[in-house]
């Protein structure tokens, strides 16, 4: 069960990250420093403005419900596989683009 688990969090990383529309924003957005990782597994908004909340909130209810059906399929906590997930996505982050480490400080990814 742990691989079936493991594969679906890295599959959760491919869906987030080869959505063409969705993750061209979500990476424009990032690169721009007007959105960061948080360590929980979802994103907030670093530059408030209405396409940032909009955003925020389509990324984060789409990973909400992803974690959802990848805890129901694995017995896992949703949260456990947030903050899985978390970890991939911020060590697959690019140079510049920001992160919440564990302690809820905001980083600049290396």
């Amino acid at each position: 069960m742990k691989h079936n688990f493991f594969g679906a969090i890295v599959a959760l990383g491919l869906l987030v990250a080869a959505s063409p529309a969705f993750a061209l924003d979500l990476h424009e957005a990032r690169s721009q420093g007007i959105v960061g990782e948080k360590a929980d597994g979802y994103v907030a908004a670093l530059k408030k403005t209405p396409e940032a909340d909009a955003l925020v909130s389509e990324v984060n209810q789409k990973r909400q419900d992803e974690y959802a059906r990848i805890s129901k399929e694995n017995n896992q906590p949703v949260d456990v596989v947030a903050k899985i997930a978390a970890e991939k996505i911020i060590n697959g982050l690019n140079t510049g683009e920001s992160y919440q480490d564990s302690s809820g400080n905001w980083k600049t990814h290396k």
